[in-house]
């Protein structure tokens, strides 16, 4: 097993645990991964998406501190953020909903909306 992923700069030991129960298990596996893809794998093992997180992240592998991310790039990055949750809502085959609409919609609670053509 390689370097604890709570080295990295604004990780503990939750988010560590959290990189575990995906896969990740160690410092050097995260930073090959890089930010996008180490939250993809969060996301597919059923973590629930926060953006604080996913820039904690980012800053962390960057060396830097957590709140140092502003303006233009948090915006950047916050755009990236809402891919990812896109793009693993539409992973998950849940048509790209998010929050409780996704889970009403797994148990059959509400109507799937119409398809647009």
């Amino acid at each position: 097993m390689g370097t604890p992923i709570s080295t990295i700069r604004n990780l503990g030991p939750a988010t560590e645990a959290a990189f575990a129960r995906a896969g990740v298990r160690d410092a050097e596996t995260l930073r090959a991964l890089g930010a996008d893809a180490a939250y993809a794998r969060l996301l597919q093992a059923g973590e629930r998406a926060h953006f604080i997180a996913y820039y904690v992240l980012v800053m962390g592998l960057q060396g830097r501190p957590w709140n140092d991310c502003q303006g233009a790039e948090k915006a950047a990055l916050r755009a990236r953020f809402d891919a990812l949750k896109t793009a693993h809502g539409a992973q998950a085959g849940k048509g790209g909903l998010a929050g409780i609409e996704a889970m009403l919609d797994e148990i059959g609670v509400i109507q799937p909306a119409p398809r647009r053509k």
